[in-house]
Protein backbone atom coordinates (compact mmCIF):
# COMPACT_ATOMS: atom_id res chain seq x y z
CA UNK A 1 0.00 0.00 0.00
CA UNK A 2 1.41 3.28 -1.11
CA UNK A 3 1.12 6.36 1.64
CA UNK A 4 -0.71 9.25 -0.01
CA UNK A 5 0.92 12.25 -0.83
CA UNK A 6 -0.85 14.39 1.91
CA UNK A 7 0.57 12.22 4.94
CA UNK A 8 3.88 12.00 3.33
CA UNK A 9 4.18 16.19 3.65
CA UNK A 10 2.53 16.47 6.94
CA UNK A 11 5.34 14.06 8.44
CA UNK A 12 7.87 15.89 6.15
CA UNK A 13 6.64 19.18 7.81
CA UNK A 14 6.40 17.67 11.85
CA UNK A 15 9.86 16.85 11.37
CA UNK A 16 10.98 20.24 10.19
CA UNK A 17 9.43 21.72 13.25
CA UNK A 18 11.41 19.62 15.30
CA UNK A 19 14.75 20.49 13.48
CA UNK A 20 13.60 23.87 13.85
CA UNK A 21 13.46 23.78 17.39
CA UNK A 22 9.46 25.78 17.19
CA UNK A 23 8.45 23.54 20.12
CA UNK A 24 10.01 24.44 23.21
CA UNK A 25 11.86 21.93 25.27
CA UNK A 26 10.38 21.18 28.92
CA UNK A 27 12.12 22.68 32.09
CA UNK A 28 12.19 22.62 35.93
CA UNK A 29 11.41 25.61 37.42
CA UNK A 30 13.32 27.48 40.05
CA UNK A 31 12.03 29.63 42.96
CA UNK A 32 12.61 32.96 42.44
CA UNK A 33 11.80 33.02 38.29
CA UNK A 34 9.86 35.29 36.42
CA UNK A 35 7.76 33.68 34.21
CA UNK A 36 4.47 34.50 32.24
CA UNK A 37 1.31 32.61 32.03
CA UNK A 38 -1.83 33.04 30.97
CA UNK A 39 -4.97 33.42 33.20
CA UNK A 40 -7.35 30.45 33.17
CA UNK A 41 -9.90 31.54 35.45
CA UNK A 42 -10.74 32.23 39.50
CA UNK A 43 -10.99 29.98 42.49
CA UNK A 44 -12.05 30.39 46.14
CA UNK A 45 -8.40 30.46 46.93
CA UNK A 46 -6.75 32.55 43.93
CA UNK A 47 -6.70 32.92 40.46
CA UNK A 48 -5.26 29.96 38.24
CA UNK A 49 -2.70 29.84 35.77
CA UNK A 50 -1.48 28.62 32.73
CA UNK A 51 2.64 28.56 32.81
CA UNK A 52 3.24 28.48 29.15
CA UNK A 53 6.62 29.40 29.13
CA UNK A 54 7.67 26.63 30.87
CA UNK A 55 7.52 23.85 28.00
CA UNK A 56 5.12 22.00 28.83
CA UNK A 57 1.73 22.70 30.28
CA UNK A 58 1.62 23.66 33.35
CA UNK A 59 -0.57 25.30 36.05
CA UNK A 60 0.12 27.94 38.61
CA UNK A 61 -2.44 29.58 41.53
CA UNK A 62 -1.16 33.24 42.60
CA UNK A 63 -3.16 33.79 46.22
CA UNK A 64 -5.36 36.66 46.87
CA UNK A 65 -2.65 37.70 49.32
CA UNK A 66 -0.23 37.35 46.48
CA UNK A 67 -1.67 40.16 43.94
CA UNK A 68 -1.82 43.27 46.09
CA UNK A 69 -0.03 45.19 43.49
CA UNK A 70 -3.29 45.04 41.00
CA UNK A 71 -5.44 46.76 43.43
CA UNK A 72 -8.72 46.24 45.61
CA UNK A 73 -10.67 43.10 44.99
CA UNK A 74 -7.92 41.98 42.49
CA UNK A 75 -9.31 38.49 41.08
CA UNK A 76 -12.06 40.59 39.38
CA UNK A 77 -9.57 42.62 37.74
CA UNK A 78 -7.64 39.86 35.80
CA UNK A 79 -10.35 38.52 32.44
CA UNK A 80 -9.58 35.23 31.39
CA UNK A 81 -7.04 34.46 28.83
CA UNK A 82 -5.05 37.67 29.95
CA UNK A 83 -1.14 37.17 30.26
CA UNK A 84 0.30 38.28 32.95
CA UNK A 85 4.27 38.07 34.52
CA UNK A 86 4.60 35.92 37.56
CA UNK A 87 7.57 35.28 40.33
CA UNK A 88 7.98 31.75 41.06
CA UNK A 89 7.14 31.27 45.18
CA UNK A 90 7.19 27.32 45.59
CA UNK A 91 7.46 25.03 42.44
CA UNK A 92 5.26 22.57 43.32
CA UNK A 93 2.73 22.52 46.34
CA UNK A 94 1.05 19.26 48.19
CA UNK A 95 -1.76 19.45 45.13
CA UNK A 96 1.10 19.37 42.41
CA UNK A 97 0.45 23.16 41.72
CA UNK A 98 3.03 25.86 41.07
CA UNK A 99 2.68 28.81 43.72
CA UNK A 100 2.76 32.16 41.81
CA UNK A 101 2.99 36.01 42.85
CA UNK A 102 2.37 39.10 41.07
CA UNK A 103 3.52 41.41 43.75
CA UNK A 104 6.76 39.70 44.00
CA UNK A 105 6.98 39.82 40.25
CA UNK A 106 6.34 43.81 40.29
CA UNK A 107 8.29 43.82 43.07
CA UNK A 108 12.18 44.10 42.50
CA UNK A 109 11.08 46.68 39.50
CA UNK A 110 8.74 48.65 42.16
CA UNK A 111 11.48 49.26 44.48
CA UNK A 112 13.73 51.03 41.69
CA UNK A 113 10.73 52.86 40.58
CA UNK A 114 9.66 54.27 43.91
CA UNK A 115 13.39 54.82 44.92
CA UNK A 116 13.81 57.17 41.79
CA UNK A 117 10.66 59.36 42.32
CA UNK A 118 11.65 59.73 45.73
CA UNK A 119 14.68 61.09 44.74
CA UNK A 120 13.05 63.14 41.84
CA UNK A 121 10.34 64.31 44.31
CA UNK A 122 7.32 62.73 41.69
CA UNK A 123 3.80 63.28 42.54
CA UNK A 124 1.94 59.39 41.06
CA UNK A 125 -1.26 57.81 41.71
CA UNK A 126 -2.10 54.64 43.51
CA UNK A 127 -5.02 52.44 44.80
CA UNK A 128 -5.98 51.86 48.96
CA UNK A 129 -5.87 47.99 48.95
CA UNK A 130 -6.41 48.05 52.98
CA UNK A 131 -5.79 49.91 56.47
CA UNK A 132 -4.96 49.59 59.70
CA UNK A 133 -5.25 51.41 62.97
CA UNK A 134 -2.53 53.53 61.93
CA UNK A 135 -3.36 54.46 58.65
CA UNK A 136 -4.04 53.22 54.86
CA UNK A 137 -1.91 50.69 52.72
CA UNK A 138 -1.56 50.84 49.32
CA UNK A 139 0.47 48.65 46.87
CA UNK A 140 2.79 50.56 44.10
CA UNK A 141 4.56 48.78 41.64
CA UNK A 142 4.13 45.38 43.61
CA UNK A 143 5.65 47.52 46.63
CA UNK A 144 3.58 47.39 49.49
CA UNK A 145 3.75 50.68 51.15
CA UNK A 146 2.21 52.57 54.23
CA UNK A 147 0.14 55.71 54.54
CA UNK A 148 0.18 57.27 57.83
CA UNK A 149 -3.18 58.40 59.38
CA UNK A 150 -1.55 62.30 59.55
CA UNK A 151 -0.49 61.72 55.94
CA UNK A 152 -4.11 61.17 54.86
CA UNK A 153 -6.34 64.29 54.21
CA UNK A 154 -9.85 64.32 55.53
CA UNK A 155 -9.86 60.91 57.20
CA UNK A 156 -10.53 60.83 61.48
CA UNK A 157 -10.99 57.66 63.28
CA UNK A 158 -14.53 57.74 64.06
CA UNK A 159 -16.08 58.61 68.16
CA UNK A 160 -17.75 55.52 67.85
CA UNK A 161 -14.90 52.66 67.19
CA UNK A 162 -15.51 52.54 63.65
CA UNK A 163 -12.77 53.71 61.11
CA UNK A 164 -13.70 56.44 58.67
CA UNK A 165 -10.19 54.45 57.07
CA UNK A 166 -12.56 52.02 55.99
CA UNK A 167 -14.30 54.32 53.44
CA UNK A 168 -11.42 55.13 51.18
CA UNK A 169 -10.28 51.69 50.06
CA UNK A 170 -10.38 51.41 46.60
CA UNK A 171 -10.14 54.64 45.91
CA UNK A 172 -7.31 55.98 44.18
CA UNK A 173 -5.02 59.04 45.54
CA UNK A 174 -2.41 61.12 44.64
CA UNK A 175 0.63 59.60 46.15
CA UNK A 176 4.22 61.28 46.86
CA UNK A 177 7.34 59.14 48.79
CA UNK A 178 8.62 60.49 51.71
CA UNK A 179 10.50 57.60 52.89
CA UNK A 180 12.04 54.61 51.17
CA UNK A 181 14.14 51.91 52.91
CA UNK A 182 14.55 48.76 50.63
CA UNK A 183 16.61 46.52 53.26
CA UNK A 184 13.96 47.14 55.72
CA UNK A 185 11.02 46.56 53.41
CA UNK A 186 10.27 50.14 54.05
CA UNK A 187 7.87 52.52 52.19
CA UNK A 188 5.94 55.83 53.86
CA UNK A 189 3.99 57.40 51.21
CA UNK A 190 1.87 61.01 51.72
CA UNK A 191 -1.69 61.89 50.45
CA UNK A 192 -0.91 65.27 52.31
CA UNK A 193 2.30 66.47 50.91
CA UNK A 194 1.10 65.29 47.27
CA UNK A 195 -2.20 67.18 47.46
CA UNK A 196 -0.23 70.53 48.60
CA UNK A 197 2.53 70.25 45.81
CA UNK A 198 0.18 69.45 43.18
CA UNK A 199 -2.27 72.22 44.17
CA UNK A 200 0.72 74.83 44.18
CA UNK A 201 1.57 73.50 40.49
CA UNK A 202 -1.94 74.30 40.00
CA UNK A 203 -2.13 77.57 41.42
CA UNK A 204 0.99 78.59 39.77
CA UNK A 205 -0.92 77.55 36.22
CA UNK A 206 -3.97 78.81 36.93
CA UNK A 207 -2.40 82.85 37.86
CA UNK A 208 -1.17 82.26 34.40
CA UNK A 209 -4.51 81.37 32.61
CA UNK A 210 -6.84 83.34 34.44
CA UNK A 211 -7.69 86.84 33.55
CA UNK A 212 -9.16 89.49 35.36
CA UNK A 213 -13.01 89.92 34.04
CA UNK A 214 -14.10 86.49 32.76
CA UNK A 215 -15.99 83.97 34.06
CA UNK A 216 -15.36 80.62 35.28
CA UNK A 217 -16.87 77.79 36.94
CA UNK A 218 -16.00 76.29 40.17
CA UNK A 219 -16.80 74.35 43.78
CA UNK A 220 -16.96 75.77 47.18
CA UNK A 221 -14.70 74.00 49.54
CA UNK A 222 -15.19 76.20 52.31
CA UNK A 223 -17.75 78.56 53.71
CA UNK A 224 -16.46 81.73 56.65
CA UNK A 225 -18.17 84.30 57.71
CA UNK A 226 -15.64 86.73 55.63
CA UNK A 227 -16.61 85.50 51.98
CA UNK A 228 -16.64 81.86 50.44
CA UNK A 229 -14.08 79.83 48.97
CA UNK A 230 -14.18 78.71 45.60
CA UNK A 231 -12.07 75.65 43.99
CA UNK A 232 -11.50 76.85 40.33
CA UNK A 233 -9.79 73.33 39.19
CA UNK A 234 -6.94 72.63 41.43
CA UNK A 235 -6.74 76.23 43.31
CA UNK A 236 -8.97 78.53 45.50
CA UNK A 237 -10.12 81.64 45.14
CA UNK A 238 -12.27 83.64 47.76
CA UNK A 239 -15.77 85.31 47.20
CA UNK A 240 -15.79 88.37 49.69
CA UNK A 241 -19.23 88.72 51.65
CA UNK A 242 -19.97 91.85 49.50
CA UNK A 243 -19.36 89.55 46.61
CA UNK A 244 -21.76 86.81 47.28
CA UNK A 245 -25.16 88.92 46.71
CA UNK A 246 -26.79 92.11 45.35
CA UNK A 247 -28.15 91.47 48.69
CA UNK A 248 -25.29 92.37 51.05
CA UNK A 249 -27.30 91.22 53.90
CA UNK A 250 -27.33 87.62 52.76
CA UNK A 251 -25.75 84.85 55.37
CA UNK A 252 -23.10 83.23 53.67
CA UNK A 253 -24.08 79.71 55.74
CA UNK A 254 -27.65 80.15 54.64
CA UNK A 255 -26.94 80.51 51.09
CA UNK A 256 -24.25 78.35 50.22
CA UNK A 257 -23.08 74.73 51.37
CA UNK A 258 -19.88 73.19 50.82
CA UNK A 259 -19.55 71.10 47.49
CA UNK A 260 -22.10 73.45 45.72
CA UNK A 261 -21.33 74.29 42.02
CA UNK A 262 -20.90 78.22 40.85
CA UNK A 263 -20.04 80.30 38.74
CA UNK A 264 -17.64 82.94 39.30
CA UNK A 265 -16.07 86.52 37.85
CA UNK A 266 -12.45 86.54 38.68
CA UNK A 267 -12.20 90.48 39.72
CA UNK A 268 -8.40 90.60 40.33
CA UNK A 269 -5.30 87.76 39.90
CA UNK A 270 -2.61 88.71 42.31
CA UNK A 271 0.24 86.84 40.80
CA UNK A 272 2.91 88.37 43.71
CA UNK A 273 0.55 87.13 46.67
CA UNK A 274 -0.70 83.92 44.60
CA UNK A 275 -4.15 85.00 45.57
CA UNK A 276 -7.75 85.05 43.59
CA UNK A 277 -10.24 87.67 43.97
CA UNK A 278 -13.71 86.56 42.87
CA UNK A 279 -17.12 87.41 42.96
CA UNK A 280 -20.31 85.38 42.24
CA UNK A 281 -23.00 88.15 42.09
CA UNK A 282 -20.75 89.81 39.51
CA UNK A 283 -21.10 86.13 37.71
CA UNK A 284 -25.36 86.96 37.13
CA UNK A 285 -24.98 90.56 36.17
CA UNK A 286 -29.13 89.80 34.77
CA UNK A 287 -29.86 89.52 38.56
CA UNK A 288 -29.29 93.21 39.27
CA UNK A 289 -30.98 94.55 35.94
CA UNK A 290 -33.96 92.74 37.27
CA UNK A 291 -33.95 93.61 40.52
CA UNK A 292 -33.57 97.55 39.61
CA UNK A 293 -36.16 97.51 36.67
CA UNK A 294 -38.48 99.04 39.04
CA UNK A 295 -36.09 101.96 39.23
CA UNK A 296 -36.10 105.43 37.45
CA UNK A 297 -33.74 108.18 38.41
CA UNK A 298 -35.67 110.91 40.34
CA UNK A 299 -37.43 108.59 42.35
CA UNK A 300 -37.77 109.00 46.38
CA UNK A 301 -37.67 105.73 48.02
CA UNK A 302 -36.68 104.53 51.00
CA UNK A 303 -33.80 102.92 52.39
CA UNK A 304 -31.89 100.90 55.20
CA UNK A 305 -28.26 102.14 55.95
CA UNK A 306 -26.09 99.21 56.12
CA UNK A 307 -22.24 100.65 56.43
CA UNK A 308 -20.61 104.07 57.33
CA UNK A 309 -17.31 105.04 55.64
CA UNK A 310 -15.55 108.10 55.51
CA UNK A 311 -17.15 108.61 51.74
CA UNK A 312 -20.15 107.78 52.67
CA UNK A 313 -23.43 105.63 53.64
CA UNK A 314 -24.17 102.38 51.39
CA UNK A 315 -27.97 101.64 51.75
CA UNK A 316 -30.57 99.02 50.74
CA UNK A 317 -33.64 99.92 48.74
CA UNK A 318 -36.25 97.39 48.39
CA UNK A 319 -35.72 94.70 45.98
CA UNK A 320 -33.29 94.61 47.72
CA UNK A 321 -30.30 96.23 45.63
CA UNK A 322 -27.49 98.52 46.83
CA UNK A 323 -26.61 101.94 46.66
CA UNK A 324 -24.08 104.71 47.85
CA UNK A 325 -25.32 108.20 49.50
CA UNK A 326 -22.19 110.55 48.88
CA UNK A 327 -21.38 112.08 52.57
CA UNK A 328 -21.72 115.43 49.94
CA UNK A 329 -25.72 114.42 49.53
CA UNK A 330 -26.37 113.55 52.51
CA UNK A 331 -27.04 117.31 54.40
CA UNK A 332 -26.46 121.15 52.92
CA UNK A 333 -23.80 121.93 55.37
CA UNK A 334 -20.99 120.33 55.09
CA UNK A 335 -19.90 117.18 57.50
CA UNK A 336 -16.53 115.32 58.68
CA UNK A 337 -18.19 112.11 58.52
CA UNK A 338 -21.63 110.80 57.71
CA UNK A 339 -22.30 109.34 61.08
CA UNK A 340 -23.14 113.13 61.86
CA UNK A 341 -26.17 112.81 60.33
CA UNK A 342 -27.18 109.00 59.68
CA UNK A 343 -26.89 105.88 61.64
CA UNK A 344 -25.95 102.26 60.49
CA UNK A 345 -29.70 100.98 60.44
CA UNK A 346 -31.36 104.02 60.04
CA UNK A 347 -34.47 104.12 57.75
CA UNK A 348 -33.93 107.17 55.55
CA UNK A 349 -35.80 109.13 52.57
CA UNK A 350 -33.52 108.75 49.40
CA UNK A 351 -33.78 110.07 45.51
CA UNK A 352 -32.15 108.17 43.09
CA UNK A 353 -29.51 110.49 41.09
CA UNK A 354 -28.03 107.81 38.64
CA UNK A 355 -28.07 104.58 37.78
CA UNK A 356 -24.81 102.95 35.99
CA UNK A 357 -26.13 100.06 34.16
CA UNK A 358 -22.95 98.71 33.10
CA UNK A 359 -20.64 98.93 36.50
CA UNK A 360 -24.13 98.16 38.58
CA UNK A 361 -23.77 101.18 40.50
CA UNK A 362 -26.86 103.42 42.45
CA UNK A 363 -26.33 107.22 42.83
CA UNK A 364 -28.75 108.13 45.58
CA UNK A 365 -28.99 111.42 47.55
CA UNK A 366 -30.85 112.38 51.04
CA UNK A 367 -30.12 116.00 50.79
CA UNK A 368 -32.10 116.26 47.60
CA UNK A 369 -35.03 113.61 48.91
CA UNK A 370 -35.89 116.04 51.97
CA UNK A 371 -38.50 117.99 50.39
CA UNK A 372 -40.28 115.45 49.10
CA UNK A 373 -39.93 113.19 51.47
CA UNK A 374 -41.27 116.13 54.15
CA UNK A 375 -44.83 116.28 52.32
CA UNK A 376 -45.24 112.45 53.08
CA UNK A 377 -44.59 112.30 56.28
CA UNK A 378 -40.77 112.38 56.74
CA UNK A 379 -39.44 114.15 60.15
CA UNK A 380 -35.87 115.57 60.44
CA UNK A 381 -34.09 117.60 63.44
CA UNK A 382 -32.36 120.91 63.01
CA UNK A 383 -29.10 118.81 62.03
CA UNK A 384 -30.61 116.70 59.55
CA UNK A 385 -31.79 113.59 61.23
CA UNK A 386 -34.39 111.66 60.95
CA UNK A 387 -37.36 111.67 63.47
CA UNK A 388 -40.54 110.35 62.09
CA UNK A 389 -40.53 107.45 59.49
CA UNK A 390 -43.97 107.46 57.37
CA UNK A 391 -46.65 103.83 57.39
CA UNK A 392 -45.41 103.40 53.82
CA UNK A 393 -41.66 103.00 54.73
CA UNK A 394 -42.42 101.38 57.86
CA UNK A 395 -44.25 98.70 55.56
CA UNK A 396 -41.20 98.35 53.53
CA UNK A 397 -38.87 97.52 56.50
CA UNK A 398 -40.73 95.55 59.32
CA UNK A 399 -37.63 93.95 60.80
CA UNK A 400 -35.52 97.29 60.75
CA UNK A 401 -38.47 99.45 62.16
CA UNK A 402 -38.20 97.52 65.75
CA UNK A 403 -34.89 98.91 65.92
CA UNK A 404 -35.12 102.22 64.54
CA UNK A 405 -38.39 103.04 67.08
CA UNK A 406 -35.83 102.81 70.31
CA UNK A 407 -33.61 104.96 68.44
CA UNK A 408 -36.38 107.69 67.17
CA UNK A 409 -37.86 107.55 70.55
CA UNK A 410 -33.87 108.48 72.17
CA UNK A 411 -33.57 111.19 69.22
CA UNK A 412 -37.00 113.16 70.18
CA UNK A 413 -36.09 112.85 73.88
CA UNK A 414 -32.35 114.58 73.01
CA UNK A 415 -34.67 117.29 71.07
CA UNK A 416 -36.35 117.98 74.13
CA UNK A 417 -33.70 118.08 76.75
CA UNK A 418 -32.21 121.26 74.04
CA UNK A 419 -35.18 122.58 73.94
CA UNK A 420 -35.97 122.55 77.79
CA UNK A 421 -32.08 123.87 78.35
CA UNK A 422 -32.66 127.90 77.13
CA UNK A 423 -35.69 128.11 79.52
CA UNK A 424 -34.12 126.22 82.35
CA UNK A 425 -31.20 129.11 82.20
CA UNK A 426 -33.70 131.81 82.11
CA UNK A 427 -35.60 130.84 85.36
CA UNK A 428 -31.83 130.75 86.69
CA UNK A 429 -31.22 134.11 85.64
CA UNK A 430 -34.30 135.22 87.50
CA UNK A 431 -33.57 133.75 90.35
CA UNK A 432 -30.05 135.67 90.72
CA UNK A 433 -31.90 138.80 89.79
CA UNK A 434 -34.42 138.30 92.65
CA UNK A 435 -31.66 137.79 95.20
CA UNK A 436 -32.29 134.29 95.36
CA UNK A 437 -34.34 134.38 98.81
CA UNK A 438 -35.93 131.20 99.15
CA UNK A 439 -32.87 129.37 97.33
CA UNK A 440 -29.67 128.47 98.29
CA UNK A 441 -27.25 130.19 95.12
CA UNK A 442 -23.73 128.33 94.34
CA UNK A 443 -20.88 130.69 95.00
CA UNK A 444 -19.70 129.60 91.04
CA UNK A 445 -21.33 128.30 88.50
CA UNK A 446 -19.07 125.66 87.71
CA UNK A 447 -19.29 124.55 91.65
CA UNK A 448 -21.17 120.87 91.86
CA UNK A 449 -25.11 121.38 92.63
CA UNK A 450 -25.98 121.64 96.54
CA UNK A 451 -27.28 118.13 98.35
CA UNK A 452 -30.53 118.84 100.53
CA UNK A 453 -28.49 118.34 103.47
CA UNK A 454 -25.83 120.65 102.45
CA UNK A 455 -28.82 123.04 101.37
CA UNK A 456 -30.16 122.72 105.13
CA UNK A 457 -26.87 123.21 106.47
CA UNK A 458 -26.32 126.35 104.47
CA UNK A 459 -29.45 127.66 105.03
CA UNK A 460 -28.75 127.39 109.27
CA UNK A 461 -24.98 129.08 109.36
CA UNK A 462 -27.02 131.78 107.21
CA UNK A 463 -29.54 132.58 109.83
CA UNK A 464 -27.05 131.93 112.66
CA UNK A 465 -24.85 134.68 111.41
CA UNK A 466 -27.71 137.12 110.38
CA UNK A 467 -28.89 136.61 114.34
CA UNK A 468 -25.47 137.52 115.49
CA UNK A 469 -25.30 140.59 113.30
CA UNK A 470 -28.71 141.63 115.26
CA UNK A 471 -27.86 141.54 118.93
CA UNK A 472 -24.31 142.73 118.01
CA UNK A 473 -26.42 146.03 116.21
CA UNK A 474 -28.96 146.26 119.47
CA UNK A 475 -25.62 146.07 121.73
CA UNK A 476 -23.79 149.29 119.81
CA UNK A 477 -27.41 150.97 120.49
CA UNK A 478 -27.96 150.19 124.06
CA UNK A 479 -24.15 151.25 124.57
CA UNK A 480 -25.48 154.88 122.85
CA UNK A 481 -28.06 155.40 124.96
CA UNK A 482 -26.64 155.04 127.87
CA UNK A 483 -23.55 157.18 127.21
CA UNK A 484 -25.87 159.87 125.82
CA UNK A 485 -27.79 159.87 129.21
CA UNK A 486 -25.06 159.80 131.63
CA UNK A 487 -23.88 162.39 129.63
CA UNK A 488 -27.00 164.39 130.17
CA UNK A 489 -27.17 163.67 133.81
CA UNK A 490 -24.02 164.93 134.29
CA UNK A 491 -24.42 167.93 132.63
CA UNK A 492 -27.44 168.93 135.06
CA UNK A 493 -25.50 168.12 138.03
CA UNK A 494 -22.68 170.39 137.10
CA UNK A 495 -25.47 173.25 136.25
CA UNK A 496 -27.29 172.36 139.82
CA UNK A 497 -23.99 173.00 141.96
CA UNK A 498 -23.14 176.24 139.86
CA UNK A 499 -26.36 177.46 140.94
Amino acid sequence: MTNSPIIEDEIVDMAALLDSGGAPEPRSLRRGEVVEGVVMGTERDGVLVDLVDIGSKSEGIIPLNEMHSIGADPASKLAVGEKVLVYIVQPETNEGQVLLSIDRARGEQGWRILQQRFEDGDIFEGEVTGYNKGGLLANVEGVNAFIPMSQVVGAKPGTDGTSSLAEQVGRTLRLKVIEINRRRNRAILSERAALQEWRSEQKDRLLDELHEGEIRTGRITSIRNFGVFVDLGGADGLAHLSELSWDRNVNPEERFHVGDEVKVYVMKVDQENKKIALSIRRAAPEQWQDLIAKYTVGDVVPGVVTKLVAFGAFTRLPGPVEGLVHVSELVDRRINHPQEVVEEGDIVPLKIVRIEHDRHRLGLSLRDARAEAEQRGWMFDDQGRIMQVPEDAREAFPDEIRIIDQRLAGRREEQANRAAAPRREEYSSDQRDSGGADMPRRERDDEPPLTAFAAAMQQAQERQQAEGSTSTEEADSAGETAATEETATTEETATTEEE
